[in-house]
């Protein structure tokens, strides 16, 4: 079936796999009105959280961006400038459509700092992954053993509270939301 692990060596001679779907970022309450509304019709979606690194110690920042995406589009909601729509907390409450993540509860953590609600319908890839004997824990790692590819993570301590987010900023978020998604398809086809 699958590796159980994966060696760095053997990730970085897999070839280079991201998301080439439609990408909308979402800073307003009219956008943000009308991506919750498609998600809400989904069954799975991929998610993720950014937040801004910070380099002192004890210093901790809010999460600026949710990634939530299927295999063909990626919504980027900017927390760090619409906060955390009363809409998007429901869809994160709503048990019937899956969101798939790995390491995702310190990222449900800090999404509830922002507005409360009671997360349903998560699933973790990181506990997935070791019914099919998967050992790595890192969604890059798990990328490789599952799909065959490797995925950038050369954005990962970019700034995610900049005015505008550059098209490679954008590109990783969409990617990290998309990835979780194509993850649990592979998954799910392996089953059958």
């Amino acid at each position: 079936m699958f590796l159980n692990s994966i060696t760095k060596e053997e990730l970085d001679n897999l070839p280079l796999g991201s998301f080439t779907g439609r990408i909308v970022v979402v800073n307003t309450e009219a956008i943000c009105h009308k991506a919750v509304s498609f998600l809400s019709a989904q069954k799975a979606l991929g998610f993720d959280t950014e937040t801004r690194p910070s380099f002192k110690k004890g210093q901790v920042n809010r999460v600026a961006l949710l990634q939530l995406g299927t295999p063909e589009i990626a919504f980027l909601f900017r927390l760090n400038q619409i906060g955390l729509p009363k809409e998007v907390a429901t869809l994160l409450s709503n048990e019937y459509i899956l969101k798939i993540g790995a390491a995702i509860h310190d990222d449900i953590k800090h999404l509830q700092k922002l507005r409360n609600f009671i997360p349903r319908g998560f699933m973790e890839l990181q506990h997935e992954v070791k019914q099919y004997g998967i050992e790595d824990a890192s969604l890059k790692k798990i990328a490789g053993i599952v799909l065959g590819i490797r995925i950038s993570k050369s954005q990962r301590l970019s700034n995610w509270e900049a005015d505008i987010l550059t098209e490679p900023q954008q590109a990783y978020a969409a990617t990290d939301a998309w990835v979780a998604v194509q993850i649990y398809n592979q998954l799910i086809l392996e089953e059958k």
